[in-house]
């Protein structure tokens, strides 16, 4: 094959094969290192037979450290079984029934989200918010690009519900709250930026002035982009790049993996399984509940794991939930 029959989809292709190779490549190495630490341990508990100084201890502590430390991450990787755990994802928040105190609660849930990601190390990114009139976001779209983020953040689609006496409710009424989280993996082709099979009749494309940061040119101009699929009713938005052209790229891209997650939706049981049941965000559909007054407690409804602290959870803290959810730990009702 020489270069003057290769097309665009023969590059991606050999693109996502090299890519292959190389995280094929990765996955050696670091067995590679294991074994590697392994037969130092050996080695330096054989010289402690014959000289037990505390040299040789402290590098026998050293080596065992970072032996349990590779095992560990390992194991770990382990609970990502799902096809397409490995990629990076968006995250949307919806704020659903009960007006400006949902919007409010979807305010919250963004908030934790990011939190999560910067204890965790998840580079996440805002694409796009609209703030609500009062408090809160009406919505927010997370682009979050590290290896297994979609894994990570799978078990979160859904409605959470929030329990608590309203804040905005003069008479201290208690009152629940719910907001719709959607996960969605983003697909190697679609980060290439090959939206060509989205056919212009297709969509429906819209601008309007981003309300987020970018500079004054940002927020004077039609920048940001909304771009709704007409027949599937997917509706993305992107306003945090610097011009019209740019959000429009990073939407259709957005587009294109939605699209195709659809499609694999629509094509297997088991790919509804590894999303997460969506629904709408309303009473009934919950994940998991967050009740803050009359008592403090947060419970997954699927794996029935719990915390007594709602605080350090809104705070970021939701590995418990995640790693219930990995694991497998789902009930069957």
């Amino acid at each position: 094959m020489n270069n003057e029959i290769l097309n665009e989809k023969d590059y991606q292709k050999i693109s996502q094969l090299s890519k292959n190779v190389s995280d094929l490549e990765k996955v050696i190495s670091e067995f590679e290192q294991i074994e590697k630490l392994f037969s130092d341990l050996l080695e330096v508990q054989d010289f402690l037979k014959e000289d037990f100084s505390e040299e040789w201890k402290k590098e026998e502590e050293r080596i065992s450290f970072e032996l349990e430390s590779k095992i560990l991450a390992e194991e770990e990787k382990l609970k990502f079984s799902g096809p397409y755990d490995k990629l990076p994802c968006t995250l949307e928040i919806h704020a659903g029934t009960g007006g400006t105190e949902a919007m409010d609660w979807a305010g919250m849930i963004l908030r934790m989200y990011l939190r999560f990601c910067e204890k965790n190390g998840f580079d996440a990114k805002i694409i796009d918010k609209l703030d609500g009139e009062d408090a809160g976001i009406k919505s927010a779209t997370i682009e979050i690009s590290n290896e297994f983020a979609f894994g990570n953040f799978r078990s979160e689609s859904g409605t959470h519900r929030l329990v608590r006496i309203s804040p905005f409710n003069s008479q201290g009424l208690r009152q629940t709250s719910f907001a719709l989280v959607i996960v969605t993996p983003i697909f190697p082709e679609s980060q290439n930026q090959n939206t060509d099979e989205i056919k212009k009749e297709d969509i429906e494309l819209q601008s309007y002035h981003s309300s987020g940061k970018g500079g004054q040119s940002v927020n004077t101009t039609n920048s940001a982009v909304r771009i709704i699929h007409k027949e599937s009713g997917i509706v993305v938005t992107c306003q945090t790049e610097r011009s019209f052209e740019q959000n429009k790229r990073k939407a259709m891209a957005l587009l294109q993996s939605k699209l195709k997650f659809l499609k694999l939706e629509q094509e297997s049981e088991k790919t509804n399984l590894a999303r997460g049941e969506v629904k709408t965000g309303s009473w009934g559909n919950q994940i998991r509940n967050y009740v803050l007054q009359p008592y403090q407690l947060v419970k997954d409804t699927r794996t029935r794991v719990e915390s007594k602290d709602p605080d350090a959870v809104l705070d970021g803290e939701l590995k418990i939930f995640i790693d219930a959810f990995l694991e497998g730990k789902i009930l069957q009702e």
